[in-house]
């Protein structure tokens, strides 16, 4: 007999989808090629590691193949934050250019091939695209192929 999940982490309490968010909220994570670096800025908030305190990091989020990651970028160097979701996945996704949010959010580190290739190159497509003056335009996906990388559910709401 298996015990209830009381932590809120069973699986259909949580979407990768957008679908059951506030349309306005599921607009503004459902960012275009045109995005310029400014509208994919986040914060999130995550226990540290070693601390247990909450520690809010700024950092890029994507949408790729209909979901959204968030990701190292270029690289691949070790990061506070991938190291402090994989030690405790919960964290706050914080909305804070134009639409202002707060969402409860879960990270799952992508670790299979296929689902990696396909995320970074949609990703380095997506950043090729004309954007704003000073935004970041990799060229080749193969200097992302170290990249840390995080696939978001959302909490549905209840």
């Amino acid at each position: 007999m298996s015990t209830p999940d009381t932590t809120g982490w069973n699986d259909s309490a949580w979407d990768a989808s957008l679908s059951h968010l506030p349309d306005h909220i599921r607009r503004a994570i459902e960012i275009t090629p045109a995005a310029g670096t400014r509208e994919r800025i986040i914060d999130i908030t995550t226990l540290g590691r070693r601390t247990g305190r909450p520690r809010r990091i700024e950092i890029f989020f994507y949408r790729a193949a209909g979901t959204t990651y968030l990701c190292s970028g270029a690289g691949g160097a070790a990061t506070d934050w991938h190291a402090n979701l994989l030690a405790d996945p919960a964290f706050t996704f914080h909305l804070k250019n134009g639409i202002r949010a707060d969402l409860p959010a879960r990270a799952t580190p992508v670790t299979a091939p296929d689902e990696r290739q396909t995320v970074l190159a949609e990703i380095v497509a997506d950043l090729n695209q004309p954007h704003d003056p000073g935004t970041i335009r990799p060229t080749r996906l193969e200097d992302w192929a170290d990249s840390r990388l995080m696939r978001i559910s959302f909490r549905r709401r209840s």
